[in-house]
């Protein structure tokens, strides 16, 4: 059978996705848990017969949506294909690809541009977050070139702005979905946050390496990995969350001090190292820095303001 979905594929922050609208992949008929990995290529580790890019960073699909809500322009449906096998995960969102949104929903004229700067209401489905994207508009049209960097990423582009709100306890319900900043599980000392995303934060000493190891040296290390999934799957039950063994919830991230910024985080997206590091971990990793009695306190003990923080990720 063959099918023609129109589609935009876009970079957005450290991530690489399918872009698509309701109407164009309910207009296929085809149930999404069949359509999407067909699109990437799933099954396969090269997602050869896709434009899956053999990465859990490029294996993603966005659909977008006008939004029935007041005060919102589009809604955003994020799902996450999986490599290896046909499965979709709904849980989690990104907020890399959140960045391609605003542009995407202007270029569907889904949203008006409104001047130089456009700004568009997006309402988060998977968490139910809300978030305002302000996206460069010179001239009435979205502008892409420019010379905002990313870390893991080459070159720059046109930046966007990005304010969340509402965004805690989008998958559990609390911004502590164990009822404390603090847990030990298996004698490590670990903070349990869902603000973004639900993630288990982890001082990287405890695990015994010192976080600024590259994402292929953390990959090579079959013990970490195994040792960090055990912790993971035991977080996820203390989370309310149940079995969380094949789900890419909850994420984990190792801290350490950094030279470079107040901190350094390496981000698994669960079971292998994020190349950079995912904007909506950027947030639970804010998060648990501004609130007293979590492990990202013991490495910054007293934190910058939140328009100062910084957050050192795998290029450094």
């Amino acid at each position: 059978m063959m099918l023609c979905v129109p589609a935009m594929l876009m970079r957005g922050g450290t991530s690489k996705g399918l872009y698509l609208t309701r109407d164009a992949v309910d207009a296929t008929k085809v149930p999404l848990e069949l359509l999407l990995p067909a699109l990437l290529g799933s099954p396969d580790p090269r997602q050869i017969d896709g434009i899956g890019g053999a990465q859990t960073t490029t294996s993603k699909v966005a659909i977008i949506e006008p939004s029935a809500a007041p005060g919102t322009d589009v809604d955003y449906l994020f799902a996450q294909v999986d490599i290896a096998t046909d499965t979709v995960d709904w849980t989690p969102t990104c907020g890399n690809l959140l960045t391609g949104v605003g542009p995407f929903a202007i270029e569907r004229g889904m949203v008006p541009v409104t001047g130089d700067v456009t700004e568009v209401r997006v309402h988060l489905v998977n968490t139910g977050a809300d978030v305002i994207l302000t996206v460069q508009t010179p001239g009435g049209v979205v502008r892409y070139d420019g010379q905002t960097a990313v870390d893991g990423v080459p070159g720059g582009a046109a930046p966007v702005g990005v304010t969340f709100t509402g965004f805690t306890g989008g998958t559990t319900g609390s911004l502590f979905p164990t009822g404390s900043p603090r847990d030990v599980i298996d004698g490590l000392e670990v903070s349990c946050v869902d603000a973004g995303v639900a993630a288990v934060l982890m001082r990287a000493a405890d695990l015994g390496v010192a976080g600024l190891e590259s994402p292929a040296e953390l990959d090579s290390d079959q013990a970490l990995l195994e040792r960090i999934e055990f912790l993971r799957c035991q977080a996820g039950k203390l989370m309310g969350m149940g079995d969380v063994a094949g789900r890419v919830v909850p994420k984990v991230m190792l801290l350490s001090p950094s030279e470079h910024a107040t901190i350094r985080s390496r981000y698994f997206v669960p079971t292998s190292c994020h190349p950079a590091h995912a904007v909506s971990g950027a947030v639970c990793l804010g998060s648990a820095l501004a609130l007293p009695g979590t492990v990202a306190r013991d490495i910054v003990p007293h934190p910058r303001s939140p328009a100062t923080t910084r957050w050192s990720t795998p290029v450094e």
